[in-house]
């Protein structure tokens, strides 16, 4: 067992490079708590990053602006461009059609995250960008096998944009991560994001006698502090 101390305490963040050399870097990003133990890697390496929030798959619309306005108080903090991208949700129902019913890590993703990466690299084009990334790949409830072969697949359409694979949940990432939005009292979703996750999520808890999934009212800090409350009772 290692006897690094990863977390935010105790962990002395290395200095990451981009693949090569890249002056600056479009990270896509699903929400604040994923994107926040990167964000601070990447301002800690004084890596010129903007923030590109894309993500047409959420659902509702209100779902949708409270996981955006987190990830821009986030990225104000930091300093950081944030881009507030287009939310064509329409577009996104199109694009899944028929995959209504595939399974979390199924088609359906595969799909959402290949439209995703392909508006992303598109904006990396128009805007002078020739690296991109995401903050999908350090939840462990994603696959990064699938994730970094949508990314890759978006890039190969553009001769000078690259895809930056690194593996952000190593060295206690996901870890940090939770530390990160408990510290920040980040929003916490309770599904993926899109409808049919949502509709999966409730069945699931349903049929194990659970609440539905009550959206908007948990926080992290909350969280912790009604569990501290409960354990001290």
């Amino acid at each position: 067992m290692s006897k690094v101390d990863y977390t935010l305490k105790g962990y002395e963040r290395p200095k990451l490079s981009t693949p090569n050399g890249e002056k600056k870097l479009l990270m896509h990003s699903c929400c604040a708590p994923c994107a926040g133990e990167i964000m601070e890697a990447l301002a800690a390496s004084d890596i010129n990053t903007t923030i590109f929030f894309y993500n047409p798959n959420i659902h509702p619309v209100e779902e949708y602006e409270l996981r955006k306005e987190e990830n821009i108080r986030f990225a104000q903090k930091l300093g950081m461009p944030f881009v507030d991208a287009d939310y064509d949700r329409d577009n996104w129902f199109d694009r899944t059609k028929g995959q209504e019913n595939e399974p979390e890590r199924g088609e359906r993703c595969t799909t959402c995250f290949d439209m995703r990466f392909e508006v992303t690299a598109q904006y990396a084009k128009d805007h002078d960008f020739n690296l991109i990334s995401s903050t999908l790949g350090i939840s462990r409830w994603k696959d990064m096998n699938q994730i970094n072969g949508c990314g890759e697949r978006a890039t190969q359409a553009f001769d000078d944009i690259a895809y930056w694979d690194f593996n952000w949940r190593k060295q206690g990432g996901s870890s940090r991560m939770l530390e990160v939005s408990k510290r920040e009292e980040f929003y916490q979703q309770e599904y993926c994001g899109c409808v049919y996750s949502l509709r999966d999520t409730n069945r699931w808890r349903v049929s194990r006698g659970r609440e539905k999934v009550e959206r908007g009212v948990k926080f992290y800090q909350e969280a912790m502090d009604k569990l501290s409350v409960q354990t001290k009772g």
